[in-house]
């Protein structure tokens, strides 16, 4: 496994309708690295995000899709999604605010 530092183990923040009604009780998505763990995720959000304070991580782990072009078969790459919950006394993430 390589060594990931905590900028490459957020990709980005998910956006949906589920995940938005989930921040009114401090829980965050984020698409995550395939190869990190719930330490380096809540490591990675308390550096990125000043303020922040994670109580929880669960992690899901999804295969990619298989897809068809002509005759030829292959997949997608594979993903994993983290929600992150926030301590009470925790600051709320920017990103996320006015969505």
């Amino acid at each position: 496994m390589a060594d990931l530092k905590y900028y490459d183990i957020i990709l980005k923040p998910v956006i949906t309708e589920n995940s938005m009604s989930m921040m009114d009780s401090k829980k965050y998505t984020f698409l995550v690295h395939p190869d990190a763990n719930k330490i380096q995720i809540k490591q990675a959000v308390e550096k990125m995000f000043e303020g922040t304070k994670v109580e929880s991580v669960h992690t899901m782990r999804y295969d990619g899709k298989t897809k068809r072009r002509g005759m030829i078969y292959g997949k997608t790459a594979r993903t994993k999604k983290a929600i992150v919950k926030l301590t009470a006394d925790s600051k709320d993430i920017e990103i996320f605010q006015g969505m």
